[in-house]
């Protein structure tokens, strides 16, 4: 039988057009990777279930392209989101540069003032990049958000990403509860209360790698 749905959640991914949005999607609904991944035109969409401590959530992934003529669908893409992933390639700084604006993008379409945010450098299986760990864990502290670095090629920090970001959700309770029973297809709960256990994903100024991901440095400001 069916494990029990306890919610269903809204995640977005956004940031500039190749830093690998699709591909870290792919990755992780399906377990595969495209060497020719082609830009997303207007929108992707997909599903998965995952449990975590015991407790099953289907998420519902939008991803959206990255360029300036599909910025028409942004306020219905935002609208509800209950976490978001703002991905840059570590190995681009315009792309990392550009956070910045899509941060602000988010906030001001976003209707969920405490949607829970996470920054993803990818890419980071490649060797010349141009934007240090370091500066990425700034950037997600001044901000107030999570930070990791994936890879899609190598599934590095893949599940880890989508794991982190929905257990935090769910430490949220008002940001989640209400949609359980009516939102993106949720099954109803009955009622029924439900608690995550939590694995200490509050930041920590040293920034200790959380096993079994190398590179899991899932930590909130």
């Amino acid at each position: 039988m069916d494990q029990e749905v306890l919610t269903t959640l809204k995640l977005l991914m956004i940031g500039e057009t190749n830093v690998g949005k699709s591909s870290i999607l792919l990755r992780f609904t399906e377990d595969e990777f495209n060497e020719n991944m082609q830009s997303t035109v207007g929108m992707d969409y997909k599903t998965k279930q995952i449990t975590i401590d015991g407790n099953t959530v289907k998420l519902a992934i939008w991803d959206t392209a990255g360029q300036e003529r599909f910025r028409t669908l942004t306020p219905s893409y935002y609208r509800d989101g209950q976490g978001a992933i703002l991905m840059f390639d570590v190995t681009d700084r315009h792309t990392f540069t550009k956070l910045e604006t899509w941060l602000n993008e988010l906030n001001t379409y976003c209707n969920k003032i405490d949607i829970v945010k996470m920054v993803v450098g990818n890419k980071n299986d490649l060797p010349n990049r141009e934007v240090s760990m370091e500066e990425g864990l700034e950037f997600a502290r001044r901000h107030q958000t999570l930070y990791i670095e994936s890879s899609a090629k190598t599934a590095d920090g893949v599940r880890c990403c989508f794991e982190e970001l929905v257990e935090k959700i769910i430490q949220t309770p008002g940001l989640w509860e209400a949609n359980s029973t009516r939102m993106y297809g949720g099954d109803s709960l009955g009622g029924t209360r439900h608690r995550l256990g939590k694995r200490g994903v509050q930041l920590t100024d040293d920034y200790e790698p959380q096993n079994p991901y190398s590179n899991c440095y899932c930590s909130l400001v």
